[in-house]
This record gives structure tokens, sequence and C-alpha cells, in this order.
């Protein structure tokens, strides 16, 4: 049970309808202070949706949201929130830096404020430039940047990394780990599965507006179990099955086997399938990524035979 002192934000049943589509289906999820939090799902999940209703930008049909203490989008805690939701927007004509200035100024900061933030994400030298001169991953860290000024307590970021170079992206992700190593929570929405592995304390996976599962990334990944190949395959399937279970093997997507079974458990496996006429081409500790477990729990087959994640009409907005 989380202490709600130690909580940022919670939803509880929240819920958005348009007509009869159901965008976001009674998502209910706490993110905890100081974390990095991935919110994960694949285009038209429910995520922005779900992020609008939590920034107070869009009504939600049921339930509500919780932020910073207070019910979403109360202009006191909208001051505390920093937020970059589909994509930066400024004036095309204006640098980076006067965009900034404006928003600065809008805001009541001062100006060292802007300088702070522009160094942040690397857009110090650029700064003087029009914004329409700016690449799209130059535009996505102004994003960021004005999202950053007046150092909020909550950050949330909708594809950080949209339209970034290698480079940039590892920039992206030293910032967004060094915000929580200053006391910052960071609620993250991202496609890059490798890099919400890397740098997200826990994570959300929501389906068809359905939260299917709220976990530390570690629980959700699992143990390290074992990687098998062998022939003929329908033998190593089957001893594989005796020892494991009839859930616990699955097909890996280059053909090899996985096997719930601790790496202890490594020679009893492979004698067993010697004694069965198999021959043994891999044995091996295997750790699932972050990518993988996301795609077993959102295929079409996942969701058909997990009772909580029934699919609801798609969203119009992703």
């Amino acid at each position: 049970m989380d202490n709600d002192d130690a909580l940022v934000l919670r939803t509880e049943g929240l819920t958005k309808r348009y007509g009869d589509r159901v965008a976001v289906d009674g998502v209910s999820m706490t993110v905890r202070r100081g974390e990095v939090y991935g919110f994960l799902g694949h285009n038209g999940a429910g995520k922005t949706t779900t992020l609008r209703m939590m920034l107070g930008l869009v009504r939600p049909t049921a339930g509500g949201a919780t932020v910073l203490g207070h019910p979403a989008g109360r202009p006191d805690t909208t001051a505390r929130v920093g937020a970059l939701v589909e994509g930066p927007g400024f004036y095309p004509y204006l640098s980076g830096r006067d965009n900034l200035r404006s928003l600065a100024h809008y805001r009541h900061l001062p100006r060292t404020e802007v300088e702070r933030v522009l160094s942040l994400v690397d857009l110090t030298a650029r700064g003087d430039d029009a914004y329409k001169g700016y690449s799209l991953g130059m535009k996505q860290r102004l994003g960021v940047a004005a999202a950053l000024l007046g150092d909020p307590e909550l950050v949330i970021l909708d594809e950080p990394t949209n339209g970034l170079d290698p480079a940039g992206m590892a920039d992206m992700r030293e910032l967004v780990v060094s915000l929580a190593r200053d006391g910052r929570t960071v609620l993250l929405s991202s496609h890059l599965l490798t890099e919400v592995q890397e740098i997200c304390d826990r994570v959300g996976v929501i389906d068809h507006g359905r939260l299917l599962r709220e976990a530390a990334v570690t629980d959700l990944r699992g143990g390290i179990t074992v990687r098998l190949r062998a022939t003929p395959h329908d033998t190593a399937l089957a001893v594989a099955t005796r020892l494991a279970g009839p859930g616990g093997v699955r097909t890996l997507p280059d053909g090899a086997l996985g096997v719930d079974l601790p790496a202890s458990a490594a020679p009893d496996l492979t004698r067993a399938l010697v004694t069965a006429g198999a021959d043994v081409h891999e044995v091996a500790p295997s750790e699932r990524t972050l990518e993988e477990v996301f795609f077993e729990m959102t295929t079409p087959g996942a969701r058909a035979t997990r009772p909580e994640s029934t699919t609801s009409p798609k969203e119009p907005v992703s």
C-alpha cells in the first residue's frame, strides 16, 4: 500500500469516452516521489489522453487524478508541474531563447532561468536561431527546456527523445536520470523500451485504454531463466514443458526456447534432454528484456487470455 505522502500522482478509475469510443478505461495508477516512471503503450493505446487528463487539459468522463496532493488542473498545482505533451509549440519566427523568455515572462520567472534550462538541454549555442530553422531534435530539446522552466517538482514528458540522434538520446537519458537524482519526479511516456528499461524505476503498461500492469521494471522482467536450443524441436519442447510446466516455455523471436526454470536447473534440463535423445546446442542463463515482456502482454493472444485486459475501442488521439 502506498503512503499518500510519498505519492506525487494518483489516478483512480480515470476514464475518457468520446461518444461510444473509450479512449481511457478505468486507469488507476500511482507515481511515487523521486522516481522515474515509464508509461508504456502502442500508438493509440491511451497514453497521451491519460497524460492530458493528469494535467487538467482534458476533463475525465469518470474517475479523477490527484497531482501533488490536489485535484489535477488547479492553477497552484499546475505551476509545480512541467510538461511536454504531443510535441512542442512555439512562435516560428522568434528565436529559441526569445520563445523561452516569453514563457518565463508570463510566469514571472527571471531571465537567468531561461539560460539555465537552455544549458540543461544543450541549446545555449543555438538559442538565438529562429525556431523555424530548428531540426526536429532541436525543437524537442526546446520543448523539454520549456517544461523545466521554474524547476518543477513533477516533470511529464511525452516521447522526449522523438527526433533525436543517438548522441541526443543519450544526453536526454542522462538529463532524465539527473532530474530524479536531484529529487524531482519524472513521468516518461516512450516507445523506446530499451531506454525505459535502463532509466525507469517502475512502469505502467496500457493497452486499448486499460492499464494491464504496474510494477517495478525488475519485477516485470522476472528473474533469470534458461535459454534453450536443441533438436529435434518437438522433443526439446516436450522435455522443457515437463520440467517447467505447460505455461513455463515460450518460443523466442530467434526460434530458441525460453524456459522458466532457474539457471541452477540447467544441468538437470541438459541431462533430461540427452536422455530423451535430443542434441543440445545451447543452454544458457537468460533474462527477458522489457521489450519482450511488453509485446507478450500487448499481443492479441495475450490480451485474449488476460481477463482484466478486455479491449476497448481505440481512442481518436494517441
